[in-house]
């Protein structure tokens, strides 16, 4: 039993990966000369209302065909997954149970958009109206004229909303939003010199209402609203926590304390009260369009079992690479502007939940866990960085995202280009080219996996949202380790608050660093 409470068969974990490891790998050209119908078998799509009520769908389809998965290896991945207690964990993680053992706790992120207890999801729509009303009064001018908000937090606590209000913010945004997360003076003097002090709102994201670096840039927010003239500087801010009472002490009303649950990790809080900055931006429609999508994803999680599981059969790709095929990095590029932020909230939503060295039950691992996730914007990355991908010495799976639909005006042939150079790159990854001269040969036989939305909107932004978001969890599981506590990122920090107390002692390069700083 582990200690998140179900059963994993750990003779059973070890014949699956045996099994695994005795798989001759195959090319990807093998495989498909081998199933005319590779495409189709290894191709998925998930589906959601274009709008509520309408029979009409939008969605997104996933591409697993050119991934290195066959027959053998899918069949002895179901095996790993039944042996890994995978559906027990998954009806533990809508259920309320406890998935997050290290800290005792459930992880109800799912509840956010409707997939969980029934409890749960009546006390996240209690809250989600709760700031549904906060936001439709802004708009309203309750609190004067706002046209600005600067909001405030770090890690999970900026890094959705950041990403949600540069997807759905290129058209319109109905009150202009900065997202500031970084202690650096200079983040937020930027953001400062982009807003009128007189018509700027605070918004500040904190789960602990603790944060040093949130904390202090708060209080220079609203040092700054004061020094420009503004009567009430506390009554231009709004709360975001799981500690409410913090947030009152610190001196926000209650009446703008947003709270949400704290069994919601950071960065799986996007569809919480830290989403409120990207409610502000586009209005309380789009963000409920943005958790019709994330439930889509949700509903089909839960539903649907084996290599059929979208998520799950992206997380087989993920285990095949890393631990088959050694391979320590995983590329995300995504073919539209819109989603220029997308690789980076992935990399904190994968790298800080399967970061980890132990089991759920505090054993040494057993091989590699996260693999390092980075990418960057298609066309430009082609021209920087898929040197490496294409005659490199690393495998390194990749995953293009585009959407189908364009999200300009201009001349189609603007979208067309985009399009075929995201289709053409998975396809030469694929097939290499073979050349006399050995610096024009490519290899190929190099892995990718696309994922196309219909369009780029709020439903589709939450179902990417939460496809990563249950395939983090599903690696998670297979491996055997908790994707919800963080304690690596507590170390740092600990020994910062010794640096500033002048406590601790320090090895000889940190003191002679700190000294050449300033600090010592």
């Amino acid at each position: 039993m582990s200690g998140s409470g179900w059963a994993r068969d750990k003779a059973g974990v070890a014949a699956a990966w045996a099994q695994l490891r005795s798989l001759a790998p195959t090319t990807l050209a093998g495989l498909f000369a081998a199933d005319p119908d590779r495409t189709g078998a290894m191709t998925r799509r998930i589906a959601w209302p274009l709008a509520p009520g309408s029979e009409a769908e939008a969605g997104m389809i996933i591409d697993f065909a050119k991934t290195h998965l066959g027959e053998a290896e899918l069949a002895a991945f179901e095996a790993l997954a039944e042996a890994s207690g995978f559906a027990a964990a998954r009806e533990a993680l809508f259920g309320g149970g406890i998935v997050n053992a290290t800290e005792g706790r459930a992880a109800t992120h799912g509840a956010l958009r409707g997939s969980g207890t029934e409890a749960q999801v009546e006390e996240a729509e209690a809250l989600l109206a709760r700031m549904g009303m906060l936001v439709s009064a802004i708009h309203e001018g309750a609190l004067g004229e706002v046209r600005h908000c600067i909001a405030i937090g770090i890690g999970g606590s900026a890094l959705g909303p950041a990403l949600a209000i540069d997807a759905l913010t290129r058209d319109l945004a109905l009150i202009d939003v900065h997202v500031v997360s970084n202690i650096d003076g200079l983040a937020l003097e930027q953001a400062f010199a982009a807003c009128d002090p007189q018509t700027t709102l605070i918004a500040v994201a904190s789960k602990t209402f603790t944060t040093i670096e949130t904390m202090t840039n708060a209080a220079s927010a609203l040092k700054w609203l004061a020094d420009n003239g503004v009567a009430d500087p506390g009554g231009r801010v709004v709360a975001l926590t799981a500690a409410p009472d913090k947030a009152v002490e610190w001196g926000v009303d209650e009446t703008r304390v947003l709270p949400f649950p704290e069994s919601v990790g950071g960065r799986y809080s996007l569809f919480s009260s830290i989403g409120f900055p990207v409610a502000l931006a586009v209005g309380m429609e789009e963000f409920a369009a943005m958790l019709a999508g994330a439930k889509a994803v949700d509903d089909h999680f839960r539903a649907t079992e084996g290599r059929a599981n979208a998520p799950l059969l992206a997380a087989f790709a993920d285990q095949y690479y890393t631990r088959l095929r050694g391979c320590q990095t995983r590329a995300v590029f995504a073919y539209d502007e819109r989603l220029a932020l997308l690789p980076d909230y992935l990399q904190q939503l994968e790298m800080e939940s399967n970061g980890k060295s132990v089991t759920l039950d505090g054993e040494p691992v057993d091989g590699p866990t996260a693999a390092v996730t980075w990418g960057g914007v298609g066309t430009d990355a082609q021209h920087a960085v898929f040197q490496l991908l294409h005659q490199g010495t690393h495998l390194i799976p990749v995953d293009f995202i585009a959407a189908i639909a364009p999200g300009d005006d201009l001349d189609p042939a603007h979208h067309r280009t985009l399009l075929m150079n995201c289709l053409a790159q998975g396809a030469a990854l694929m097939a290499g080219k073979a050349s006399e001269d050995p610096a024009r040969a490519y290899p190929g036989d190099r892995p990718s996996t696309t994922i196309l939305v219909d369009d780029c909107d709020a439903a589709a932004l939450g179902a990417l949202v939460a496809f990563h978001e249950q395939r983090t969890f599903a690696n998670a599981v297979l491996m055997g380790i908790n994707p919800f506590d963080q304690f690596g990122v507590e170390l740092g920090k600990a020994i910062a608050k010794q640096i500033d107390s002048g406590e601790g002692d320090f090895d000889p390069s940190t003191r002679a660093l700190m000294a050449a700083a300033g600090l010592a």
